[in-house]
């Protein structure tokens, strides 16, 4: 079964072509990432505008790199939430267009969801035209299946008994960890996406410079990450000796490139650690067969390395292009929905900016 996925929740538009939920066949994003750069973050307006001019030529872009026809797909899985409404909007018109044209199903897709079945890639095809191969997991996860989703919207821990058949056990009180990331990254004066740009500074800094604090809640699995963003700002600013009434965005001009690379590797530190902790009380408390981490934080060396570390079973990672946004993972979860769901009505399906995935659950 091939599966044609789109995706445009936010800043990429993607499309995918995927085979039996494990084997990439086509798999085209354009980034924005330049394009918002200049502002500091991610300008809905702008970003809807971009996927207008991308969408067609990125999906004609995945059929030429599968070397498939539209008589060989079976189906095409949609993100329809959560995302930027405009940008939503533009995926989804195309893929209900699509799928009346051509007389495809068609499986609306949770974005955050969706971000875990990257990790059921296990292979790509001989047609595809990449760079470089992307190194998969050898084998798929099995279940149970401890999922931690990790990106700039979201800091979850989700408990899957199998697909569709999940429970969110713990999740963030605040911040997610990546928007931490952009909000520290902008205080050090590092580009965003703040996430690479603080893995690369912490290479070159002391993870033990500055001590900063874990946040302690109530929730066994819960996470927090808005005081460990104000401590960065705080410890900074004495750091260059001014008061809390000086500039935020003023103060990365007063520090030093060792101090930036000292304070990006504390940080990180800390907030892997963070993840880790809980996800490693989560395994000890339910016993998963397997592991997973999921989205753009999931790139993160320093936290695959420690997960690896501290947890008894072997972890196997998707590849890193896979965990930023991507259609291949909308594709994957859209062929399991293709086993147990019925398709949804084109001219019925409606995005859903703000909505959480235990609401799409097969269980609930």
């Amino acid at each position: 079964m091939n599966i044609l996925g789109i995706e445009s929740s936010c800043d990429e538009t993607a499309a995918a072509i995927v085979e039996d939920g494990k084997r990439l066949l086509a798999n085209v994003v354009h980034s924005q990432i330049d394009i918002h750069a200049h502002y500091g973050g991610v300008v809905p307006e702008i970003a809807a505008r971009s996927h207008i001019e991308a969408i067609n030529p990125v999906i004609r872009q995945a059929f030429a790199q599968s070397g498939l026809s539209w008589d060989d797909i079976d189906a095409i899985a949609v993100t329809y939430a959560p995302g930027l409404i405009g940008s939503l909007l533009v995926g989804t018109l195309a893929a209900r267009t699509l799928a009346v044209l051509h007389d495809k199903p068609l499986y609306p897709i949770h974005h955050v969801e969706a971000h875990v079945y990257a990790n059921f890639i296990t292979s790509q095809s001989d047609t595809m035209q990449a760079e470089k191969p992307l190194e998969f997991p050898a084998h798929q996860p099995t279940f149970p299946m401890l999922a931690l989703i990790v990106s700039g919207g979201h800091s979850q821990l989700v408990l899957f008994r199998n697909h569709g058949d999940y429970q969110l056990i713990g999740q963030t009180q605040d911040d997610a960890v990546g928007e931490a990331f952009d909000k520290v990254a902008k205080i050090l004066g590092l580009p965003y996406p703040g996430g690479p740009s603080i893995d690369a500074a912490a290479l070159r800094g002391d993870p033990y410079a500055y001590e900063l604090p874990k946040a302690k809640l109530d929730g066994r699995y819960d996470f927090s990450f808005s005081g460990l963003k104000t401590a960065v700002l705080r410890a900074v600013q004495r750091e260059v000796g001014v008061d809390t009434n000086f500039p935020s965005h003023a103060l990365s001009e007063r520090l030093t490139a060792k101090q930036r690379d000292d304070f990006a590797a504390s940080f990180q530190r800390v907030a892997v650690e963070t993840l880790v902790d809980k996800t490693e009380r989560a395994f000890q408390d339910f016993a998963p067969t397997s592991v997973v981490i999921a989205g753009g934080v999931a790139a993160c060396d320093r936290l695959r390395d420690e997960l690896r570390a501290r947890l008894p079973i072997d972890i196997e990672y998707a590849p890193m292009r896979l965990c930023t946004d991507n259609a291949a993972m909308i594709a994957t979860l859209g062929h399991y929905y293709a086993q147990e769901r019925a398709p949804t009505d084109p001219f019925a399906l409606e995005v859903q900016p703000s909505v959480s995935m235990t609401q799409t659950a097969w269980s609930r």
